[in-house]
């Protein structure tokens, strides 16, 4: 079953292989030595799959992570492993599936994963999709087993496992991942029927609200993937042109290097959007200029070795101050975002701190004169005139995931509390579009969103991107340090 999901493994100019050379490729491979140090999470791990064990004790759990996919003949697009299956297995090689198999006392947790490239028929060569010789030698199940700290099997014996489970009543399958699982196109398939949707949904649902407190491990990389994107906001910085036009596609790929030398990769598509379209809440195109005199607004993160994912937003003043318009709409932003701060404590609830920063913004626009009437009125629940120019909430949980914990039920998430050890964004933004005629004309264009990473603690909260500045005098100073310092040559870190 592992060979579902990889498709458009060769094309027709493809050469034929002869024999002699298949004969010759099957010997004289010497074993090769491998670091089995066990991950650093084992402990944190094991501690996640008994937490899930006790919430479904009786039923067999299946989480998949995934295969790899084709961009064309033999290809493959970047692999980013699921989040639940690698909060659980800390694995992040594709075609894993991790089944927690009911016990009298618990569950038994059983990584099934693929085997090494078999020397043999020629896989290592011949699949260009995953053979070992095309895209490096990965650790077979019983290495896996030492370093995750997991009794790890092969992927082969899967489909026997999971055949006479196929209509179990206590059976649950994290759904989305696994086409092969999903779909029953074999006789392992587990497919969606009338019966199991909601077993299913809930299983998908407490994943998510386990995952909401981070444990101290998380935490600690959730600040290095905070630490990697300051450094690339710095860089981006020292590279802005004050007198010149920049393009955003050389501002995203200075952002993508640092990514890549600190961490696995971006954690989502960097916005970088220049002048007007920093009024695009999500532009992602990159393919314009920003100007001096203009805002660059920039939502980028790394997301680090581990899988955790920064998200960080900034905007900065090109020509190095922001002309009177651009401040007056970036002070209302921040003005929300320290009054957000200010509530966000355990036991507070998440629309509560809603509540908080909207009204700020409300308050802002009126005395901008694009609001008109009470606030109280123009807070009304049932006009909500103001999301005009804020269509998005304050913020959202941070994790594996840069919209984390999207799963968990409402009572857990929006409709819920704060509690110790959640991490969330804090991001406010107001969006003045640039043909809105409701918007006096200076202020059209100008786009606002300041968003920091905060981590609930048991007083309060502690800001993860307490180096960026966010004042917009504060703005200033660091812009104006950073091109002071000058552009880092790659592979260095130092000023």
């Amino acid at each position: 079953m592992t060979n579902i999901g990889r498709e458009e493994r060769s094309g027709s100019h493809d050469r034929a292989i002869p024999q002699p050379f298949l004969d010759l490729m099957t010997s004289g491979w010497r074993t090769e030595e491998v670091d089995l140090t066990p991950a650093p999470q084992v402990e944190h791990l094991a501690r996640r799959r008994a937490q899930l064990s006790a919430a479904f004790p009786g039923d067999t759990l299946v989480i998949p992570t995934g295969h790899l996919h084709s961009r064309t003949f033999g290809a493959p697009l970047p692999f980013r492993a699921g989040s639940d299956f690698l909060w659980l297995t800390g694995d992040q090689e594709p075609d894993g599936v991790l089944v927690l198999h009911p016990t009298a006392t618990g569950h038994d947790a059983v990584l099934y994963a693929r085997p090494r490239s078999d020397i043999a028929s020629g896989a290592q060569y011949l699949d260009r999709m995953d053979g070992e010789i095309w895209h490096g030698r990965r650790r077979s199940p019983q290495e896996k087993a030492v370093v995750l700290g997991i009794e790890t099997r092969s992927a082969d014996e899967l489909p026997a496992v999971l055949a006479p489970l196929a209509t179990s009543p206590r059976l649950r399958v994290l759904r989305g991942y696994d086409t092969e699982l999903d779909g029953g196109l074999t006789a392992g398939a587990l497919p969606v029927t009338a019966d199991n949707t909601g077993r299913d949904a809930l299983l998908a649902s407490v994943l998510a609200e386990l995952r909401l407190e981070k444990d101290e491990w998380e935490i600690a990389q959730l600040q290095d993937a905070v630490d990697a994107t300051v450094r690339g906001f710095e860089d981006v910085a020292r590279r802005l042109r004050p007198d010149a036009p920049t393009p955003e596609r050389h501002i995203e790929g200075v952002f993508a290097w640092r990514a890549r030398v600190d961490g696995n990769s971006v954690g989502y598509n960097s916005i970088v959007a220049g002048g007007p379209r920093s009024t695009i809440l999500h532009w992602d195109r990159n393919d314009a200029v920003v100007e001096p005199g203009q805002v660059l607004l920039a939502d980028m993160g790394i997301e680090n070795v581990h899988g955790y994912t920064a998200d960080v937003t900034r905007v900065l003043p090109v020509s190095g101050t922001f002309t009177p318009a651009q401040r007056a709409v970036y002070d209302i932003v921040h003005a929300s975002r320290t009054a957000g701060l200010a509530v966000l404590a355990p036991g507070v609830e998440f629309a509560e701190i809603q509540r908080t920063c909207t009204r700020v913004l409300a308050e802002g626009l009126r005395d901008l004169g694009i609001l008109k009437g009470g606030i109280e009125e123009v807070l009304d629940p049932e006009t909500t005139a103001y999301r005009r120019w804020t269509l998005h909430g304050f913020g959202h949980m941070l994790g594996l995931d840069v919209h984390d914990c999207g799963h968990a039920r409402p009572e857990f998430y929006g409709g819920g509390v704060l509690r110790e050890h959640h991490v969330l964004t804090m991001e406010p933004g107001l969006y003045l579009q640039p043909n809105d005629e409701l918007v006096p004309e200076e202020l059209r264009g100008i786009g606002v969103r300041i968003e920091d990473d905060v981590l609930v603690t048991a007083t309060g909260s502690r800001l993860l991107t307490e180096a960026l500045p966010t004042e917009s005098y504060e703005i200033e100073s660091w812009l104006a340090t950073q091109r002071e310092a000058g552009p880092r040559e790659p592979g260095f870190d130092g000023d």
